[in-house]
């Protein structure tokens, strides 16, 4: 597990990298943390950092977003928050983003526990203060 605190949102870009770094083979980024932990903010600069230029929003109603990174490199950013029962992920075809090999950016994974994969790269958020997070990568 890595750690890193950071005091202001201009220290954000290390924590994209560290979380891109990691990355390994694997796919699918669970982030957890409270509303207003800056969820949206860290995908956004994960997404720029791999060559997005698309206008970076949280999916609360369409469920899924997608970008376009370096190379058409496609990137998946998931927002759960919505999903009151497993079904609505199945209807909407969930395995097709998680296990296509494409980056999956997953908001709220807790509503989807069970569906996530087991090789999940889990980033949990705590709220410091107003401008300072620590982030747990592992």
């Amino acid at each position: 597990m890595k750690t890193i605190h950071i005091t202001s949102q201009e220290e954000l870009p290390q924590v994209a990298r560290a979380i891109i770094d990691l990355l390994g083979r694997r796919t699918v980024v669970a982030f957890r943390g409270e509303m207003g932990a800056g969820k949206t903010t860290l995908i956004r600069e994960i997404a720029a950092q791999l060559g997005a230029t698309d206008t970076v929003t949280s999916p609360t109603f369409a469920i899924v977003n997608q970008y376009k990174g370096q190379g058409n490199r496609r990137i998946y950013h998931f927002d759960f928050y919505r999903i009151e029962d497993l079904r609505e992920a199945f209807d909407f075809g969930y395995e097709e983003y998680f296990y296509s090999g494409d980056l999956c950016l997953v908001e709220w994974p807790e509503r989807i526990e069970p569906l996530l994969p087991e090789n999940v790269v889990t980033v949990r958020i705590t709220v410091d203060s107003d401008t300072a997070r620590t982030f747990e990568i592992e």
